[in-house]
């Protein structure tokens, strides 16, 4: 295997651990029986450097295993796939306004609004639908939205951060 892809195996499971530590490590709980954590700053920084596949992998799996740990399981396979999916969209739009001309804050943002819009839909469906919350699912909607806030915030200035490293694998440097 060359060695590009083994860099890419191994941030990928890095960036799997950090989502599941991100969202275990600092939980706010909330009144709707769930918590605020900074596990979407990891999920959103791991579609940007990872790209779509390995990118919606990591924050799937990272933060489903946090459900399991934390004592959400009924949520994991939700998580699963809503956390797979924002992934998957951030690094999808992200890839696309990064190559145009514009501001590359720009398509960070762009890309964290859209993958939170359906990280709040999608936790909502699964609530509303699957546990059987009907509409008093929307009681998580207003928390989620501060959650994805701050993921955007922080994903955005660490991303900066990062892509300034002098030392950076170039795997983490492409984009």
């Amino acid at each position: 295997m060359r060695k590009q892809k083994w860099e890419k195996l191994v941030f990928t499971s890095m960036f799997t651990a950090l989502a599941c530590i991100a969202t275990m490590v600092i939980q706010i709980p909330s009144p709707m029986n769930g918590y605020l954590n900074l596990g979407d700053a990891v999920v959103l920084l791991g579609a940007w450097f990872l790209g779509p596949a390995y990118g919606a992998f990591a924050g799937g799996v990272g933060s489903m295993l946090a459900d399991i740990l934390s004592g959400y399981a009924y949520y994991a396979p939700g998580t699963l796939m809503i956390k797979g999916l924002m992934a998957l969209a951030a690094a999808v739009v992200f890839q696309a306004l990064w190559n145009r001309a514009g501001g590359k804050v720009l398509a960070e943002v762009v890309s964290g609004i859209l993958g939170e819009c359906i990280m709040v839909a999608g936790y909502f469906g699964y609530a509303c639908l699957l546990l059987q919350k009907g509409l008093a699912a929307a009681a998580s909607i207003p928390g989620n939205l501060v959650q994805g806030g701050v993921g955007i915030a922080a994903a955005t200035v660490v991303y900066l951060a990062l892509r300034q490293a002098a030392h950076l694998p170039e795997l983490l440097r492409g984009n």
